[in-house]
C-alpha cells in the first residue's frame, strides 16, 4: 500500500453523523449502565434510606467534571480528547500517554467483564452449557462487527439498548411511586447516624465515591467528538442534557427503592431492583425474566459504547503520534478505524481468557478519577493562557478548580479506605492502578512518540 493511499484515507477523516439527540442518547446510555441494578444495594448498606444523599453528592462531583469536559469538547472536538488536552496544557507527552492508556484500559476491562456477564445471563435464560468465555468472545466479535459497520449503525444499536434500560428504570419508579413518603429518608445505619457530624460527612463521602462510578461514562463523548456534527455546539449541550437525565432517573430510583423495600433488605439482596419491582408490581408475571433481558441490554450497551470509545481513542492517539500510525487508518468504504477495531477485539479476547478481569476493572475506575483530575487541571492552565482559542461553551474558572478538588478528595477517600482496611483484597485497586501507570510509562519509553499531541498541524486544522 502506498503512502499516498494511506494518507488519502486518513484525510477523509471520520464520518460526521451524530446530532444533538444522538449525543444525548450516547451519554445517557454510557451513564445508565447495568451497574445501577446492583449499586442500589451496596449504597443502602452504607447510607440506609439516605441513598439519595450519596447520589446528590456524586452528582455535584460529576457535574463539575462534566462541565469541564463539555468545555474541552467545545474547544477541541478530537478523538482521544483527554490525551490531546493534557498535552495541549502541559506539553508532556508521557503524561498524555498515561492519560490515554488509563482511559482505554478502563473501557477494555469493562468490556471484558460485561461480555462475560452477558454470557452468564444468557446461559441462565436459555440453559445452554457452552463455555462462558467462548460465548463472551462471540459477543465481543458481534459488537465489533457493528462498530466496524459504521457510527450510524452503532448509534441505532445504542438507541435501542438505551430505551430498554431507561424503560426498566422508569417502570420501577412508576410502579413504586405509590410507596413514596412512607419512610424517613434521612434514616442511616446506627454506626453512621450515631457517630457525629464528622463521621456522617465521611460516610456520605464514601457513599459518593461508590455512586460517583454510576455517572462515569460522560468522558466517552470526547472520543467520538470528531463524528459529531457542529461538535463545538452539540457536544456540550448533549453531554449536559445526558447528565441531567441520568441524575433525575438515579434520584427517583433511589427514593423509590428505599420506599418499597427496607434498606436492610436492599443491602442484603443480590438483585435489589428486581426485589423492588416484584414487591411494587406483584401482578406482573415473569418479571424476573423481563429484568434479566433488561440487564443483558444494559450491559450490552455499556460494552458497545466502551468498544466505540476504545477504537476512537486508539485512532486519536495514533493521529497524535502517541501510537503507531497503523491504528489511525480509516476503512475507505465504512469510514471507521478498522485496524483499531480489530486490535481491540484481540486485546479484549486476551483479557477474557486471562481471568481476574473484575479486579482490574475496579482498579481502572480509580484511574479514571485521576484522569478527571488531570483534565480539570489542564483546563485551568488553558483558560489562564491568554492566546488559547475559546470554544462556544465556556465555564468559569471555579468549575475546573472545584472539579479537580472533588476528584482528589474522592481518590483520597478511596485510597485511605483501602489501606485502613484489614482485608488485604481491598488494597488491590490502588496497587494495580499504580502498576498500570508504570506499564504505560514503560510502553511510552519503548515507542518514543516524536510529535506533541496538542500541536495543531495543517492536517488537523
Amino acid at each position: 500500500m502506498s503512502n499516498g493511499h494511506a494518507e488519502g484515507n486518513e484525510g477523509q477523516g471520520l464520518q460526521k453523523t451524530l446530532g444533538f439527540w444522538q449525543v444525548t442518547l450516547y451519554g445517557t446510555g454510557s451513564m445508565l449502565g447495568a451497574g445501577i441494578y446492583a449499586l442500589i444495594g451496596r449504597a443502602a448498606e452504607t447510607l440506609g434510606n439516605a441513598i439519595w444523599l450519596a447520589f446528590l453528592a456524586a452528582m455535584i462531583a460529576a457535574v463539575l467534571t462534566g462541565l469541564s469536559y463539555a468545555c474541552v469538547g467545545s474547544r477541541y472536538p478530537k478523538a482521544g480528547g483527554a490525551a490531546f488536552v493534557t498535552n495541549r496544557a502541559f506539553n508532556r507527552k508521557w503524561l498524555s500517554y498515561v492519560v490515554g492508556m488509563a482511559v482505554m484500559m478502563s473501557g477494555l476491562t469493562s468490556m471484558a467483564t460485561g461480555s462475560q456477564a452477558i454470557a452468564e445471563n444468557l446461559q441462565r435464560a436459555f440453559g445452554f452449557d457452552w463455555s462462558t468465555k467462548l460465548v463472551a468472545i462471540g459477543i465481543v466479535l458481534l459488537v465489533g462487527m457493528v462498530i466496524f459497520r459504521g457510527i450510524r449503525e452503532s448509534m441505532w444499536a445504542n438507541i435501542v439498548c438505551t430505551v430498554v434500560e431507561v424503560g426498566g428504570l422508569i417502570f420501577i419508579v412508576a410502579v413504586g411511586m405509590r410507596f413514596w413518603g412512607g419512610v424517613n429518608y434521612l434514616e442511616m445505619p446506627p454506626a453512621a447516624s450515631d457517630g457525629g457530624n464528622a463521621l456522617l460527612a465521611m460516610v456520605v463521602l464514601q457513599g459518593a465515591v461508590l455512586t460517583f462510578f454510576s455517572f462515569i461514562g460522560f468522558e466517552d463523548l470526547l472520543n467520538v467528538s470528531e463524528e459529531v456534527k457542529d461538535a463545538p455546539r452539540n457536544l456540550p449541550r448533549g453531554l449536559i442534557t445526558a447528565m441531567l437525565i441520568s441524575t433525575v432517573i438515579y434520584m427517583l430510583v433511589a427514593i423509590t427503592a428505599v420506599s418499597v423495600v427496607p434498606w436492610q433488605e436492599l443491602a442484603g439482596s443480590k438483585t435489589p431492583l428486581m426485589e423492588v419491582a416484584q414487591r411494587a408490581a406483584p401482578w406482573f408475571g415473569n418479571i424476573d425474566r423481563v429484568f434479566l433481558a433488561i440487564t443483558i441490554f444494559s450491559i450490552g450497551n455499556t460494552a458497545l459504547l466502551n468498544y466505540l470509545m476504545g477504537s476512537r481513542l486508539l485512532y486519536g492517539m495514533s493521529r497524535q503520534k502517541l501510537l503507531p500510525s497503523v491504528f489511525g487508518r480509516i476503512h475507505p468504504v465504512r469510514r471507521t478505524p478498522h485496524i483499531a477495531v480489530l486490535t481491540l477485539f484481540f486485546i479484549v479476547t486476551l483479557l477474557i481468557l486471562s481471568g481476574g478481569v473484575k479486579q482490574l476493572a475496579e482498579s481502572t475506575v480509580l484511574l479514571l478519577l485521576g484522569v478527571f483530575t488531570i483534565v480539570n487541571v489542564a483546563l485551568i492552565f488553558l483558560k489562564l493562557r491568554k492566546d488559547e482559542p475559546k470554544g462556544q461553551f465556556e465555564v468559569p474558572l471555579v468549575v475546573p478548580v472545584l472539579g479537580a478538588l472533588v476528584c482528589l478528595i474522592l481518590i483520597g477517600v478511596r485510597v485511605a479506605a483501602a489501606f485502613s482496611s484489614v482485608n488485604p483484597a481491598s488494597k488491590t485497586a490502588p496497587l494495580v492502578s499504580g502498576a498500570i501507570v508504570l506499564l504505560a510509562l514503560v510502553l511510552y519509553a519503548v515507542i518514543r512518540p516524536k510529535k506533541v499531541p496538542g500541536e495543531i498541524s495543517a492536517e488537523e486544522d
